[in-house]
């Protein structure tokens, strides 16, 4: 028989499981139809401003950190102080210090969508590798960083190749 899901949003534990992951919730917003990606002409690399959602955590497994639990995340990613598209997705905790596993899709407008996987750790720079897409992004593949501020925002570079 599974064990019932208790979800946390607030409390002592949340705060503990922020100060593990090193506040590494990615955040959310909202697509404009005009994604205008600050892009290099020359290699294709794309960086965005985030604006990180609040901190969204599932325990799933033993109570406070622990592996199976997840952490979910719906991010603005913005140019020039103007949204330009979205993140979402999530991590898997693997172990109760807070190393996870996770996955994102990057949403730009009707230009299509970039995806990407990293391990999540307490240092707030990461480092991503940039797995397909959709739209104008359909063959891509490549790499990227997501660097925490510590004030609820950060830099998300994106260098995709096709």
């Amino acid at each position: 028989m599974r064990a019932p899901t208790r979800t946390m949003t607030t409390g002592a534990t949340v705060a503990a499981i922020a100060l593990l992951l090193g506040g590494s919730a990615l955040s959310a917003g909202a697509t404009t139809g005009q994604a205008s990606a600050q892009q290099s002409a020359q290699d294709g690399t794309m960086t965005f401003h985030v604006q990180f959602s609040p901190f969204n955590y599932t325990d799933l497994g033993a109570p406070g950190p622990s592996a199976a639990d997840v952490i979910v995340f719906h991010d603005r990613l913005q140019q020039s102080g103007k949204t330009v598209g979205d993140e979402v997705g999530s991590c898997v905790l693997v172990d109760k210090q807070g190393l996870a596993n996770c996955t994102g899709v990057v949403r730009l407008g009707n230009r299509g969508t970039i995806t990407y996987a990293f391990v999540n750790s307490p240092p707030p720079h990461k480092v991503l590798a940039v797995t397909g897409g959709s739209g104008q992004f359909r063959a891509v593949d490549g790499d990227g960083t997501l660097d925490e501020n510590g004030d609820g925002t950060g830099t998300l570079v994106l260098r995709p190749q096709d």
